[in-house]
């Protein structure tokens, strides 16, 4: 049985949420005290380590590409819920809220796959994942700039859509990555 979109983005965020879970419950909220510019610092962090561990080949510390891309995805939602959040102050969240809060990003971000799917035909599935990384780094990019110009934008989409779009494609790469072994 062939999966769908849909359905391989649901496996791989109930992975995701899974290990999101289960660091709630062994540090709590911690990342609360986290502005928005240091979790952007996180992503690209991620994301630049997957493109050198793409031209290098190799790794010295043991962690792997799958699981860089599965944390761009849980700081991706990190981010969403710290925007949602706003002028929340609270730095510990109640498990069963924050996942909820996880689950309303995950259901939002899924819902603008599936209309930019409807739109692309899925061109994504004909990307290699090195070129995906290159358009996470891009969208990072875009944000950073986006923070420079205090949250300012003249006709590009805001946080929310950069980050939904840099979850989407760490998705897509999963994927493809699944389809490889």
């Amino acid at each position: 049985m062939e999966l769908t979109t849909e359905k391989e983005y649901q496996q791989i965020l109930a992975e995701c949420r899974a290990l999101f879970n289960n660091k709630a419950a062994d540090y709590g909220t911690a990342w609360r005290i986290l502005r928005l510019p240091s979790i952007t610092d996180q992503i690209f962090i991620k994301a630049n380590r997957i493109r050198s561990l793409q031209e290098k080949g190799i790794s010295k510390v043991g962690d792997d590409i799958q699981g860089e891309f599965v944390a761009i995805i849980n700081y991706g939602i990190i981010a969403l819920i710290q925007l949602r959040l706003g002028n929340d102050d609270r730095m510990e969240l109640p498990l069963a809220e924050l996942m909820d809060y996880y689950d309303q990003e995950a259901k939002a971000t899924l819902d603008l796959l599936l209309n930019k799917n409807h739109d692309y035909g899925e061109a994504w599935r004909d990307m290699r994942v090195s070129s995906i990384t290159d358009i996470i780094l891009m969208k990072l990019l875009r944000v950073k700039q986006i923070e420079d110009n205090a949250g300012k934008t003249i006709v590009s989409e805001g946080y929310d859509g950069n980050y939904r779009d840099m979850i989407n494609y760490a998705v897509f790469a999963l994927i493809k990555l699944n389809e490889q072994n």
